[in-house]
């Protein structure tokens, strides 16, 4: 069960067919209207709250910046996006059984984002030895 609100009112969990139509939904276009982002922002949580998986879809869709998740969104953009994505992600790993990563992977495939980007590289190690200066010092 999903909560609706903050009573107690619950929904049942989604079905596959439901999960696949919000798949679909993942991966059309966003719609964006050119609305001032508090008003968007307030019908983006509102559709959040109501507990409706399609809608939940749609927010996680537009909000979706790919790659540039973090060079492109405000703090309250990011904020909404984390909270509708945790939302529908836990949902799909419950109703397809996959485990929270194999989740992750399917939900970001729809969305088209390559998270493995933007985890940090280890740092290259630089070697000298006593006769080189640091600028002649190579880089392995």
């Amino acid at each position: 069960m999903v909560p609706i609100n903050k009573q107690s009112h619950l929904r049942p969990l989604a079905t596959i067919n439901q999960v696949n139509k919000c798949i679909s939904i993942l991966k059309s276009k966003p719609k964006i209207k050119r609305s001032m982002w508090s008003r968007r922002a307030q019908e983006y949580e509102a559709k959040i709250c109501s507990g409706k998986i399609y809608d939940l879809a749609e927010v996680v869709r537009d909000l979706n910046k790919g790659d540039d998740i973090m060079i492109d969104q405000s703090y309250s953009e990011r904020q909404l996006f984390e909270k509708a994505y945790e939302r529908i992600l836990t949902e799909f790993q419950i109703i397809l059984g996959l485990s929270i990563q194999d989740a992750q992977k399917k939900l970001d495939k729809a969305l088209k984002r390559n998270l493995e980007i933007q985890t940090p590289k280890p740092a290259q190690k630089i070697e000298a030895t006593p006769n080189e200066g640091l600028e002649e010092a190579a880089i392995k």
